[in-house]
């Protein structure tokens, strides 16, 4: 039988061997970090470098990193009101692009009276003379914008943003979960006063995230009392185990990005030159800059969820645009937020892109496609499916 080909690594990556072994080593330590005895001390030194590391892969400060149970729960720690950056005035309301992720649409702990959404243009970017009209509506704001989309992988204007939020005197929260590791950035060229990510994203282990804090940005308030870990911003004994797959996770990710994006962008267009060969392909935000590891794709009349399991049949796993919530498959958010009709966005599949992602993966991936082409769609217009 074949070996799997694994083309889902935006839901989540394998781990890494650096991640592994760095916690493999932590799983050895017996001390709690908070513990002022040698075995506690050592705990604490490796969490600490941990957050070093983590923290200098966006150019932030190790103090201003909270370590958390994810990128959830990084996000809903985001999302508070009453933040303010030094003397500023205290944000009142949320306003959100209408492609975030579900934990930052939900508004975190902001009322959903105090929730606005930001619309998006056809390519799938924020529509910034929307983004600058609600500004002006009302009270200081958070805006919370991700830097690259998960389903499309469209990267966001996040430095106009920025300059619009500040200006209007609200501040910035940036999803970057799906970014790290893929594009460069720091928490300083993007304007944000927040950013939140995720380990397993990045090679890490599942469970562990952390939200960033820019210098000066006040009145946080923690959602987990009971302790003072992370200097009384998130109660809880640390993860010590998970912070140091993060923390091994996100140098091996940073030491070779220029490497591997150059080498997945390649790779990107391979794939989508072969999709191409069905008459009637869509890719959704190939306009507009992407993450150089992710296609989402469609043909009129192709329905996700049996895409998904002929590509699983064929060896090859591939995810659905579509959000999944107690088992029913609804159309994908992003792409109805993009002015996209339901049939349209039920029909997407979107396929992801690794560090061991090769050209020969690609090629079993599309010489599957076609044949899943031929099967899926027929009985739609002969014209969508070319004969070779």
């Amino acid at each position: 039988m074949p070996e799997r080909i694994y083309l889902d690594w935006n839901a989540t990556t394998p781990l890494r061997p650096e991640a592994r072994e760095a916690m493999a080593a932590a799983w050895e330590l017996s001390g709690n970090p908070s513990s002022v005895h040698a075995e506690g001390r050592q705990a604490r030194r490796l969490v600490e470098d941990s957050r070093a590391r983590v923290a200098d892969a966006v150019g932030a400060p190790p103090r201003n990193l909270v370590f958390t149970s994810g990128g959830t729960e990084a996000n809903a720690l985001a999302l508070t009101p009453g933040l303010r950056r030094g003397s500023g005035h205290q944000v009142q309301r949320l306003l959100v692009s209408a492609i975030e992720h579900a934990s930052v649409l939900s508004g975190g702990r902001f009322p959903a009276g105090a929730i606005e959404q930001i619309g998006v243009t056809r390519s799938g970017l924020l529509d910034l003379d929307r983004l600058r009209t609600l500004l002006a509506g009302g009270p200081p704001a958070l805006v919370s914008v991700m830097l690259a989309n998960n389903e499309t992988g469209a990267i966001q204007p996040v430095g106009e943003a920025a300059e619009l939020t500040h200006q209007a005197g609200g501040l910035l929260h940036v999803d970057a979960i799906q970014a790290m590791g893929k594009i460069p950035f720091d928490i300083n060229s993007l304007g944000a006063d927040l950013v939140t990510l995720s380990a397993h994203k990045i090679g890490g282990p599942k469970g562990v995230g952390a939200l960033i804090l820019a210098d000066g940005v006040l009145g946080f308030e923690p959602n987990l009392r009971g302790g003072g870990q992370e200097l009384g911003r998130r109660a809880g004994t640390e993860n010590v185990a998970g912070i140091a797959g993060f923390g091994a996770a996100a140098k091996a990710a940073m030491s070779s990005l220029e490497h591997d994006a150059a080498r997945l962008e390649a790779l990107r267009s391979q794939l989508e030159r072969g999709l191409r060969r069905i008459t009637g392909v869509i890719v959704f935000s190939d306009e507009v800059p992407r993450l150089p590891n992710t296609v989402l794709f469609t043909v009129p009349g192709l329905r996700a969820e049996t895409a998904v399991i002929g590509f699983d049949l064929a060896g090859i796993a591939v995810s659905s645009g579509s959000a999944c919530s107690s088992g029913k498959v609804q159309p994908s958010h992003v792409l109805e937020a993009m002015g996209f009709s339901p049939d349209l966005a039920q029909g997407a599949v979107r396929l992801s892109l690794g560090w061991s992602t090769t050209s020969r993966d690609i090629d079993r991936c599309l010489e599957a496609w076609l044949k899943l082409a031929g099967t899926l769609l027929k009985g739609s217009d002969e014209t969508l499916l070319e004969r070779f």
